[in-house]
């Protein structure tokens, strides 16, 4: 039988995007902060859309964690869509708001919003997280 891992949080992928959860104080909702960092820009000096991506996966997976109340699970992503809508130039603060808009005990369906700082909606997304009860 395989050892039993231990959650880390934040875990990496949140640590290596410089990610920071600045709200989720709802159930199905949080709000997250990223600068867009030179290393993920493509030769443009433009944020890569990979990097915008796993902003929006970590930030919905998250609001679909925080849906089920004190249920402990896993929330596995079973399909992903993301729309760039802007450029986003290396420097630029971005905010993902995260909001499960349906669902119920084994499956969330979430969408999440990109701006700047300055309100500029760049991106959207959404995406189908699966639940498994963890111990």
């Amino acid at each position: 039988m395989p050892a039993r891992r231990r959650m880390q949080v934040p875990p990496n992928c949140d640590l290596t995007l410089g990610m920071t959860c600045v709200e989720k104080g709802q159930g199905g909702s949080t709000r997250w902060r990223m600068v867009a960092d030179e290393r993920f820009a493509n030769p443009a000096g433009i944020l890569q859309g990979g990097f915008l991506c796993g902003f929006c996966d970590s930030s919905m997976g998250a609001a679909a964690v925080t849906s089920v109340g004190e249920r402990k699970v896993f929330a596995s992503n079973a399909e992903l869509k993301v729309s760039f809508l802007a450029p986003v130039p290396v420097g630029t603060v971005l905010f993902c708001h995260a909001q499960v808009v349906g669902g119920g005990a084994r499956v969330a369906f979430v969408e999440a919003s990109v701006t700047t700082a300055d309100g500029d909606l760049v991106g959207r997304a959404s995406s189908t997280y699966l639940f498994k009860d963890r111990p």
